[in-house]
């Protein structure tokens, strides 16, 4: 009888297919491909996906990312090639030209012909599984994209939030590009505080563990609901979970049974931007190199975009040296910008390092050097632990100042050949136990045993410490038996490591302001309850309201000083900030937090709430919608677990956006063990039961069970099925 109601489906199923194959000539060969692969939905929506071949496994990958949140992997494809501007109109326009200086669909479609057969094989995977969700999901309505291509994989190939394209500020590029260029001129920076955008990685050695083991945290800190958690195996070798970019067909940060790979922000410098010297001759522009006067390349390009009436386009003419676009003015020239640019290679190494299963393997992916804007933790079965530092560093003449603009016209700013591993901050296995990363410098990654400043170029490493970099060595220093529950709870600690100077020099003014003033009377109730805080955040702690309040607004009125003085701000505000001042910002502060919430007494967790309502990239928020309180703050004071939280119009809670997005702990013994959880849930369907059912585990850092083995899954499967079936 099963036998011949399956004839029965069939049968009925047989004249749709036809319909469909009779207008798709391609649909037959998607159907096949679907065949090969199973993808299994855990009792969390998280899709275990199945393939015969790597190919297999991308096209499942790839349908399962358009089933949970087709918009946003589209959107994530539009914005990579220039086109937001199509489907969000004229204010996009200067972003989608920033993505069209560096992206160029026809160079593209020649590196996709030149690659590998192999790598050609997994793009036209990708294509095809998308292409098939939308064969199989007519009411899906494409904002740009009608039909995806293999090459447009080589547009997208930086898993991380923030590339190096970014690095071009857009009010500048238009300031130079929407103006004439004899007049065009730099726009201000905004000046707004900013989250801190990045990530925590820390790996701890066997030696320091309980079961002596490796261990891994990875702790991407991004933009909410960016990133995909999902499984990926064939019978080719590939077995890697984790967080997947939408769009993406490989594991961003993630683990294998015997691996794993952990990235954050870097301080390197990999981008350089030059100062051209150029000159109008008749018609044409030239540049100076040397004693040569050049002609700079120029070009059109043509933004199209949406208007109330329909589609129009804008046409710009852009210039080009051999280092790059021009981009913006300053103090008269015209400036260039160089970035790594290999596509193939990058798509390539980020693939590939999914299944390596060591050490020695890995750091053979990471001689691609296209990992440009990241540093790596790296764990492994075989008890390693190491730090790889930013993966693209041309060697560059130390005579000059990286951090800034450097002439053009001297050949001797020119890039030479990539520093090698060995020559960039790096570690294997440090005598300390213990290595991690939180976007601070690497100098302090293992603590005594961390690589030393003084033998690197300054190019390598543009940044500082961090409050949470001072509070990640806190945690791991001298412990010696981590397990996966207690680097669970060093990854959520509470304390808030920037406050630990601020606060005492705040009571100690407080302390000497003169018994007449108004302050010392108005002030000594927040005082008192300041002076006995210990520095953890918590949702019933008046403190930390006091504090992050405070905190933001003497950042506010000192931050941009601190800066010119070249001074943390948390050491600044005990030096440089007058008594009266602090005292003040705390009176405001108070003031604030009585106005908004009827009294300055108001717990941290009335304050800092996380919401989600509906399945939009850009959130709104409601004061009279469901939220839950969430503990740990802004990455801005030393938290290690990361919430990005403010106000928005209508609101007086604060909702976040960024931070802690995908969160696990990885032990790898004779078989990996691993927990985690993902903001909210992984469908961007509202209707779905896993659009926001991991928000309260979310919240309180209570990471439930990873299945990584099939057999796992069983008692834990919510369906099995074929991708359209």
């Amino acid at each position: 009888m099963k036998k011949l109601a399956l004839v029965f489906i069939l049968a009925a199923a047989w004249p749709t297919f036809a319909s469909q194959a009779a207008k798709n000539p391609e649909a037959a060969r998607w159907a096949k491909e679907a065949g090969n692969v199973t993808i299994i939905r855990d009792d969390w929506g998280i899709a275990h996906v199945y393939g015969r071949t790597d190919a297999d496994a991308v096209f499942g990958v790839i349908y399962a990312q358009a089933e949970d949140d087709f918009n946003r992997v589209e959107t994530n494809y539009i914005n990579a090639m220039g086109r937001l501007a199509e489907a969000e109109g004229e204010s996009k326009i200067y972003q989608d030209l920033r993505m069209k200086l560096f992206i160029d669909p026809a160079a593209l479609k020649k590196e996709y012909t030149a690659s590998p057969e192999w790598l050609k094989k997994l793009m036209n995977a990708f294509a095809d599984g998308l292409n098939y969700y939308l064969l199989k999901h007519p009411e899906v309505k494409p904002r740009v994209i009608k039909k995806f291509e293999p090459w447009m994989a080589l547009s997208f190939t930086e898993g991380s939030i923030g590339g190096d394209i970014e690095r071009v500020n857009l009010a500048q590029l238009e300031a130079f590009y929407g103006k004439t260029h004899e007049s065009a001129g730099l726009s201000a920076d905004d000046d707004e505080i900013e989250e801190p955008r990045g990530s925590n990685g820390m790996a701890i050695a066997p030696s320091n563990t309980a079961g002596h083991h490796a261990l891994l945290l990875i702790n991407p800190h991004t933009s909410f609901f960016f990133r995909s958690e999902l499984q990926m195996t064939s019978e080719e070798g590939l077995d890697a979970y984790g967080a997947v970019t939408w769009g993406q067909f490989f594991v961003y940060q993630g683990f294998n049974d015997k691996a794993g790979w952990m990235h954050t922000s870097s301080g390197v410098n990999a981008v350089s931007e030059y100062l051209e010297t150029v000159e109008k001759k008749g018609d044409r522009f030239y540049y100076k190199y040397g004693e040569e006067q050049r002609p700079l390349e120029a070009k059109e390009i043509i933004v199209p975009y949406q208007s109330a009436q329909g589609m129009a386009e804008k046409k710009f003419t852009v210039y080009r040296t051999p280092h790059g676009p021009i981009v913006r003015q300053a103090d008269g020239r015209w400036v260039s910008i160089r970035l790594m640019q290999e596509p193939v290679k990058a798509l390539t190494q980020s693939y590939t390092r999914t299944k390596v299963k060591d050490y020695k393997s890995f750091r053979q992916t990471m001689e691609l050097h296209t990992n440009s804007s990241n540093n790596t933790i790296f764990a492994d079965a075989d008890g390693n632990i190491a730090y790889f530092h930013g993966n693209f560093i041309p060697r560059r003449d130390t005579g000059f100042d990286w951090t800034k603009p450097v002439d053009g016209s001297t050949p001797a700013t020119e890039w030479h050949e990539l520093l090698s591993v060995d020559e960039t901050p790096h570690l294997l296995n440090p005598k300390s136990g213990w290595l991690y990363n939180s976007n601070n410098w690497p100098w302090s990654a293992a603590g005594p045993s961390s690589p030393r400043k003084e033998d690197f170029p300054a190019y390598v490493e543009t940044g500082g410490e961090s409050a949470r970099g001072l509070h990640a060595i806190r945690v791991l220093q001298d412990k010696k038996d981590f397990t996966v529950d207690s680097l669970i709870a060093a990854a959520y600690d509470s304390y808030l490591t920037w406050f630990e100077k601020p606060i005492p020099c705040l009571v100690k003014a407080w302390n000497d302001v003169p018994p007449d003033s108004p302050l010392k009377t108005n002030l000594a109730a927040q005082i008192g309850h300041l002076r006995e805080w210990d520095l953890h955040w918590g949702v019933a702690s008046v403190p930390t309201s006091l504090a992050v309040f405070w905190g933001q607004d003497i950042q506010r009125r000192a931050g941009d000083d601190a800066k010119k003085a070249g001074m943390y701000l948390s050491d600044y505000i005990c030096t440089k900030v007058a008594p009266e001042v602090l005292l003040q910002s705390l009176s405001d502060a108070s003031g604030k937090l009585a106005a908004d919430f009827g009294t300055w007494k108001t717990p941290w967790g009335d304050i800092n709430r996380f919401e989600r309502l509906t399945g939009d990239i850009v959130q709104p928020f409601s004061d009279a919608g469901p939220s839950i309180p969430v503990g740990f703050t802004s990455a801005v004071w030393g938290s290690l677990a990361s919430f990005g939280a403010r106000a928005y119009p209508g609101t007086k809670k604060w909702y976040g956006t960024s931070g802690n997005s995908f969160v696990a702990v990885v032990e790898f013994g004779e078989k990996v063990r691993a927990r985690a959880v993902t903001a909210g849930g992984e469908s961007g369907n509202p209707a779905s039961p896993h659009f926001n059912d991991e928000a309260q585990r979310y919240s309180t850092g209570n990471l439930r069970e990873v299945y990584f083995y099939r057999s796992q899954l069983q008692g834990h499967t919510e369906k099995q099925y074929h991708p359209g079936n």
